[in-house]
């Protein structure tokens, strides 16, 4: 159990050189001008004429023929293609326009497997798909009230070798959501807006710009009329447009540099049938760990594993929970995947330090990055060199470029060893015998970024010039010089007899197609200087990044294959995890995603800064994440990544945080120290909201489960629960937590006010428990501290709660339920519990409890499979029940928040129920 001592808070702020902030040119501009092309251009394209049409019950395919003279806009008209259309299941259309040679690029099964055509009957189907020959165009439409959801047939279809264009008209100023990653607002600007798809680095994620990954998907909520998404499957560079022609007609246009058009329709009805309907598609999120919804701590300039050690000490004096302590590339000697700094985090004490984590039940999760530095004394090239697991120039030699440790070389994900390669690199250095026992893995820059500007560098000198990697700024130290409560002697000022670091560690560790192509792009291609441009912010498209000439082992080249990069390195960690821990489900946190990365890890919202406005993207993000592209486990870095964060700031992002999936607090090494300790605001306002986060943690453990069974989403935008309510459409700063918990922070800087909106219907303020009725309003609540957050319970759910919070989710799992009942306006509410070990793939039993209320009677009935680990309570210890205007027959009545209350206990090992 954790220290009462009183410990005196590190500030490290020493008068010692700092390095650099991690990024090689200074943050983007908040804004990118974006430049639209006439309407009118491309209207001399003549379009395809469709022929050889050929309907089943459940498919149409047709030949699609260049109408006329090629318009070689950008580039070579393709004159043959295929139209392939499948009514997949009643809900969901596929509608693909590929190269009759099946030459042009594919996304690969194995980046994302096609979901099963379960060759639905168009006559049962949701959608309807209809087709104009000549010229062609089609439409997909709502069958239920014959609302058009899809329309090309205002521009040509253009399909060339180097762009693809296709454009579908929209209701004036529609509800479009989605197409990430992007910190715009939540509801997408309707008119001269850009959504660009292509990875990048993105230092303080500016908006208007291509961030982290690609999600070509998006939501069109319509009202009444319904909610439907258009996922596009397409890998390579685009630009999507989303804009009014001259005459005010609104559209959506798609301008890609390659790949075809695989389009899959999802009619919802509703927005989260639509969210089921996509993890249909691009695949459902793994279970987490259980411990993964505790409070997380990094920073990028811890310097030494005494510095780490005293972090964990010190939130343990300021009686604030850790479950988990991450370490930035501080960890490394001079940068280097797989080592660890033989003085700084010398192995007997990494060992020591991870070992007293466990000890205290709580956890350590380290960095990885993708570029491999490029010297043969460095046993994990050479190992990888030897196994031919690196990307080639054309004479064969690896293809170089700079990162942090200098020159590296970068793995290719498609070469036949690198997936073994990389795994016995994991192997050998988090060895829980021999090397760092750590419970998941973080992997960074995998974009992929280059510290390379342009494809005219030359990566030696870049790597001289920029001083990569640098030398470490700290000294080698014994230990901090301050008592660490907690830890071993090794970490103590007062250890004696004990070799030197140096001596004791002095060597660093280690569907049907037809056709005779391959789909892995056409060939003669140009790599560099394409007609179209797509405007990535960070210029052109090979610029800070690996360059798009480089071909995959498996023929494929980075053109096509680059927003999959971190994808595919995300997901090849996942697996040497797996291999790692076979019983235990792994934990892996990326920067870089890609359609269904979701299926196996986590995400962040990259680097972003202390400021006022990226504490409300992050509100944006989540929704966007969570909701649409099916990556359940996500989050900001709380108080910011960049710049210095301020106590009050970050007293409210404290706060803020502790109702997203994902909370860690992560800052930059030039960056002001900004632990939850450092200041008492921040102290008081971590306690409240860690111990609120731990109590609600099954009720969000629950809500993960679902979405990882169905699809539907642990976090909710407002218009989710309310989709007739005009006013939620565009509401982007409350959410739902789980589908009960309404969450309304302010978002004003410096500001003790907030108002938000209050949807007709009945709520409870989660804090007082005093009912309030929804009139369809803007309420406003002022005189909120730093330690305030509003939060409503939503009538007619049931929330199951811990009675008390703990140190660490173990200790938190000891701890006796209570279940809240928050009738609705028809007196009955109902809420769910999932009970499972926490880690384990193969789960021996689960619980999946169904709590009802009548307005008279209780009762938790399903499936009670779940016995329970070594003291861990599975006890019910009370009920309460909420908006009551007098005692039952059996109860304590509230008078004051007009609440009754009955007391178990009730084990969780099967039914029960009781009438108030």
């Amino acid at each position: 159990m954790f220290t009462n001592l009183i410990l005196t808070l590190v500030t490290a702020r020493l008068a010692v050189a700092v390095p650099a902030p991690r990024y090689d040119v200074p943050p983007d501009p908040p804004n990118v001008n974006i430049s639209f092309p006439p309407t009118s251009l491309g209207t001399k394209c003549p379009g395809y004429v469709a022929s050889n049409i050929v309907k089943t019950d459940s498919s149409l395919t047709a030949d699609l023929t260049l109408a006329g003279p090629a318009c070689t806009l950008y580039s070579e008209d393709l004159t043959n293609l295929r139209l392939l259309v499948e009514y997949q299941t009643n809900d969901r259309l596929h509608v693909k326009i590929y190269d009759a040679d099946l030459s042009v690029f594919q996304v690969q099964e194995e980046i994302l497997p096609r979901p099963p055509n379960n060759n639905a009957q168009s006559s049962n189907a949701a959608l309807q798909f209809d087709l104009v020959e000549k010229p062609f165009s089609f439409t997909v439409r709502r069958k239920e009230n014959n609302e058009t959801l899809f329309d090309t047939s205002s521009t040509q279809l253009i399909f060339e070798s180097q762009y693809v264009r296709l454009r579908t008209k929209l209701p004036t100023n529609p509800n479009l959501y989605g197409l990430g990653e992007h910190s715009d607002p939540f509801r997408l600007p309707t008119q001269k807006y850009q959504r660009v798809m292509f990875n990048a680095e993105s230092p303080f994620i500016p908006h208007n710009s291509n961030l982290y990954g690609s999600h070509p998907v998006y939501f069109e909520h319509r009202g009444d009329k319904g909610t439907h998404g258009v996922f596009l499957l397409n890998s390579d560079p685009m630009n999507i447009n989303i804009n009014r022609t001259d005459d005010g007609g609104q559209y959506l246009e798609y301008n890609t540099i390659g790949g075809v058009i695989d389009l899959y329709f999802m009619a919802g009805k509703g927005p989260a049938d639509v969210s089921k309907q996509y993890a249909d598609i691009v695949g459902y999120s793994p279970m987490y760990p259980y411990w993964t919804f505790g409070f997380h701590q990094c920073k990028y300039g811890y310097w030494d594993v005494n510095y780490v050690a005293e972090v964990v000490a010190n939130y343990s004096t300021a009686n604030i929970p850790l479950e988990v302590m991450w370490t930035d590339i501080d960890h490394m000697n001079l940068r280097q995947d797989f080592t660890l700094d033989p003085e700084r985090f010398p192995l007997q004490k990494m060992r020591e330090l991870v070992a007293t984590l466990h000890s205290r039940d709580q956890r350590y999760v380290l960095i990885q990055d993708p570029g491999i530095h490029a010297n043969m004394s460095y046993a994990t090239y050479a190992r990888g060199l030897d196994r031919d697991v690196f990307l080639k120039n054309a004479d064969g030699s690896p293809y170089l470029g700079v990162q942090w440790p200098g020159v590296v070389a970068w793995p290719d994900w498609f070469a036949p060893n690198t997936k073994s390669w990389w795994t016995d690199e994991i192997m050998r250095i988090f060895n829980p015998e021999t090397g760092v026992d750590i419970d998941g893995i973080w992997v960074d820059m995998n974009e992929a970024s280059n510290f390379c500007h342009d494809p005219n560098c030359n990566p030696t000198q870049l790597a001289i010039d920029e001083g990569d990697p640098p030398p470490p700024q700290h000294s080698p130290r014994n230990n901090t010089g301050r008592p660490i409560p907690g830890f071993p002697v090794d970490f103590q000022p007062t250890t004696t007899g004990s070799p030197s670091i140096k001596a004791r560690n002095s060597k660093p560790l280690y569907p049907r197609q037809t056709g005779n192509g391959t789909m892995k792009g056409l060939p003669n291609r140009d790599y560099f200087n394409f007609a179209y441009h797509v405007n990535n912010h960070r210029g052109n498209l090979s610029d800070f990044t690996i360059y798009l000439n480089n071909t995959n082992r498996d023929g494929t080249k980075q053109y096509d294959t680059h927003n999959f990069y971190g994808h595919m390195m995300s997901h090849t960690t996942h697996s040497s995890m797996l291999t790692r821990r076979p019983s235990l489900r792994p934990f892996v946190l990326t920067r870089s995603t890609f359609a269904g990365s979701g299926r196996k890890v986590s995400h962040w919202f990259g680097d972003n800064e202390s400021s006022w406005e990226h504490y409300r993207t992050s509100i944006r993000q989540m929704l966007a994440f969570v909701a649409m592209h099916q990556m359940p486990l996500v989050g900001s870095d709380v108080c910011g990544f960049n710049n210095d964060a301020s106590e009050y700031m970050c007293a409210r992002w404290a706060l803020l945080g502790a109702f997203q999936p994902f909370y860690r607090n992560h800052a930059e090494i030039s960056a002001r120290p900004q632990e939850f300790y450092q200041w008492p605001k921040t102290i008081l306002a971590a306690q409240k909201a860690i111990s609120t986060r731990y109590k609600l943690l099954d009720y969000i453990y629950t809500a993960l489960y679902h979405q990882t069974t169905d699809g539907t989403p642990m976090i909710n935008p407002l218009f989710f629960l309310y989709p007739n309510d005009a006013n939620t459409f565009n509401i982007q700063h409350q959410w739902f937590y789980g589908d009960a918990i309404l969450v309304s922070p302010v978002t004003t800087d410096f500001s003790d006010s907030v108002t938000f909106y209050l949807p007709q219907d009945t709520f409870y303020d989660f804090w007082t428990h005093e009912q309030v009725n929804g009139q369809g309003m803007n309420v406003t609540k002022s005189n909120l501290t730093e330690l305030d957050i509003p939060v409503h319970i939503r009538g007619g759910t049931i929330i199951p709660m811990r009675t008390n919070s703990a140190n660490t989710t173990k200790a938190l799992r000891r701890q006796d339920f209570v279940v809240l009942v928050a009738p609705g306006a028809d007196g009955t509410a109902k809420g769910r519990l999932y009970l499972d070990d926490g880690e384990s793939i193969q789960q021996d039993g689960v619980s999946e409890i169904e709590f009802t209320w009548d307005g008279r009677k209780f009762a938790a009935a399903g499936k009670f499979g779940y016995g329970g680990m070594s003291g861990e309570s599975l006890t019910v210890e009370k009920v309460t029940v909420l908006g009551q205007e007098k005692a039952g027959q059996r109860g304590v009545f509230d008078a004051g928040e007009r609440s009754v209350t009955v007391q178990g206990p009730w084990k969780l090992e099967g039914a029960f129920g009781f009438e108030v």
